[in-house]
């Protein structure tokens, strides 16, 4: 039977530069790949040795992709190894098949948002109203499913975050804080609902995944077997779960780490 390894992306395989964490001396630093370009810059990374890794788990299992971003955001990256055929966008949102969306996956996805939550609208109205233009930078919709804020972190009131969770709980929504921005995504719209789907579909009798913030949570319950780096919210929050291994590595040698362990783990079922 297949194992499937469902595994975020942002700082949990790939890193932009500021997330790089080379606090190595500069001699002993890895060879890196870079993996996206946006506007004609490069944008994301991983090493050398993590390409590889990447590419030999490519091949020994059914590999997914498994992100925030949307569609669009996505399908600039260009990960080394076999071409995945499942990935999961939107936070669930979307489940592409050989790079498409499945239609009947995310209509399924927002009849149940439409059933159990309030609407977008709704959300993106509050939070343009509430939110302070002193620390908001840009505010974003992603693929029509939940909003987002770009903020000035060290202006942030982090109770004003608090209050919007409360706020968002009362209406089916969630909040979380990574980083520079702040999500707010129904709570039903989740990783693990998407990769269960795959593994249904796969036939896959062992999950593994990995990832480093708020918004992996569910998709690391979910899985048999689980990793998170030691940078990002689940670390700072102190995450912990029976079939959770925390690692204590950061930064881009994180990202190889933990492709050593998925492979470990395919390897040894």
């Amino acid at each position: 039977m297949p194992v499937l390894v469902a595994s975020d992306l942002d700082r949990t395989l790939i890193y932009s530069a500021a997330a790089l964490a080379l606090t190595m001396p500069d001699a002993r630093a890895p060879r890196l790949l870079c993996v996206e370009v946006h506007e004609s810059r490069p944008l994301s990374y991983m090493t050398e040795t993590a390409a590889q890794l990447l590419t030999d788990l490519g091949d020994a299992a059914v590999f997914v992709p498994t992100t925030t971003r949307t569609r669009k955001q996505y399908q600039r990256i260009n990960l080394p190894g076999p071409e995945p055929t499942y990935a999961i966008c939107a936070n669930g949102g979307h489940l592409l098949v050989d790079g498409v969306s499945d239609p009947d996956w995310h209509a399924q996805v927002t009849a149940r948002l439409a059933d159990e939550c309030a609407p977008l609208a709704e959300v993106q109205e509050h939070l343009l109203r509430a939110a302070d233009p002193v620390w908001v930078r840009k505010q974003r919709v992603a693929d029509d499913l939940f909003a987002y804020l770009v903020v000035e972190r060290e202006l942030l009131d982090e109770d004003w975050v608090k209050e919007l969770a409360v706020w968002a709980e009362n209406r089916g929504w969630t909040v979380s804080l990574q980083g520079r921005k702040i999500y707010a995504v129904p709570k039903p719209l989740t990783k693990s609902a998407a990769m269960r789907e795959v593994a249904r579909r796969t036939g896959a009798d062992l999950t593994l995944a990995a990832g480093d913030s708020l918004l992996d949570a569910d998709l690391l319950l979910a899985a048999d077997r689980g990793w998170r780096p030691g940078h990002g919210e689940l670390a700072d929050t102190g995450f912990t779960a029976p079939s959770l291994r925390a690692l204590p590595d950061r930064g881009v040698l994180a990202g190889e780490r933990i492709l050593r362990e998925f492979l470990g783990a395919v390897r040894g079922a």
